[in-house]
């Protein structure tokens, strides 16, 4: 299947697109290398895909370029498309709310008149645990009330799910959302945790703590994520034809359309977590204990047995085996061959979603 993969430079999407290119389907990528983090990691991570897995188009291009949309959709007739690509970050949404709104509103409503325009079997777009919001009530089921988002992130990640929604009504496009739940794992992104924490161990920092350390996290590593977005491209979604006007489901419709939860479903108290990766890295870790931060969700934990119901898969790997390749991954890559990531000093709470 030729699929577009959006984001393809970033963690998520750099993984997928190994994936896919292994299992030889055609893939074509799209990323803008934005400065939101080192984009000298962006390109590392692409050499890594081709160099594993073979070479691959990749347009450098946003998704707010409509235009360059456009002209890529037509020039390569994607069957599916897997957007990864975002604007991504909680904290980040504080200061500078207009990245949302260009690149995860502006930017998506683009891509759904691509697939429009030029019809796909399958769009799967990312989405996050962070829709759940001021839900207290674990473990979060696609059910689940989300209309209380704590950040304009989580805001524009349920604007998301809608917009797909709406497109699915009117034109029939078969769209899957994945509500991913705090990804991890070699190449990941140095804003959050594991590297932000990794760092801070290996150069002897003190170590942010929000919520004086009480979050709980559900940890899902990247290669379980990978594996539900390979065996759902194949799946697109039908009309539920027993869904019911009255009594609602929120997570399918009479469009051709779906909502998944995909996460490790075993929480993991953030000082537990922190002692188990300063065990890997064999050092000791100084923490620096703060208060709550704005934006922040407490606790997440996911249910993911409808996704498993669906394809047969649900996350499994370990916190510790997916840990310990992080961190044979991080000494490679920044202890031996780059510098440490300049990144210590900006806040690390509770580690944030994916996309």
């Amino acid at each position: 299947m030729k699929t577009l993969v959006t984001g393809a430079a970033g963690f998520i999407g750099a993984h997928t697109t190994l994936r896919l290119l292994q299992e030889g389907h055609e893939v074509v990528g799209l990323d803008n290398f934005n400065d939101y983090y080192d984009p000298q990691l962006k390109e590392a991570r692409v050499r890594w895909v081709r160099e594993t897995a073979g070479d691959f188009p990749l347009y450098r291009i946003d998704l707010e370029d409509e235009y360059g949309l456009e002209q890529l959709f037509a020039a390569h007739r994607p069957e599916a498309v897997i957007n990864l690509a975002a604007q991504a970050g909680v904290r980040y949404s504080l200061d500078n709310p207009r990245a949302y709104l260009n690149s995860n509103l502006a930017g998506f409503l683009n891509l759904l008149e691509a697939c429009r325009r030029h019809p796909v079997k399958h769009l799967i777009f990312a989405s996050s645990s962070s829709v759940y919001g001021a839900n207290h009530c674990t473990p979060y089921a696609e059910q689940h009330n989300t209309d209380h988002p704590l950040s304009l992130y989580a805001a524009s990640k349920k604007a998301n799910e809608l917009m797909a929604h709406s497109y699915s009504h009117l034109f029939g496009i078969p769209a899957t959302g994945l509500r991913f739940f705090t990804v991890y794992g070699p190449w990941g992104r140095p804003d959050m945790s594991p590297m932000l924490f990794a760092n801070a161990i290996s150069s002897g920092q003190p170590l942010k703590l929000f919520n004086h350390g009480e979050h709980q996290r559900d940890f899902t590593y990247i290669d379980d994520i990978v594996e539900g977005l390979v065996r759902l491209l194949p799946q697109p979604p039908e009309a539920d034809q027993h869904w019911d006007r009255e009594q609602p489901n929120p997570s399918t419709s009479m469009a051709p359309w779906r909502l998944y939860n995909i996460g490790g479903s075993r929480p993991v108290h953030l000082r537990s977590y922190v002692e188990m990766l300063a065990g890997l890295l064999g050092q000791q870790a100084e923490l620096q204990l703060l208060p709550l931060q704005p934006g922040d969700v407490i606790n997440t934990c996911a249910s993911s047995s409808a996704l498993e119901q669906a394809i047969g898969f649900a996350p499994c790997t370990s916190l510790e085996q997916g840990l310990a390749r992080f961190v044979e991954w991080f000494r490679n890559y920044y202890l031996i061959n780059l510098p440490l990531p300049g990144e210590s000093s900006r806040s690390a709470a509770a580690p944030e979603g994916v996309a």
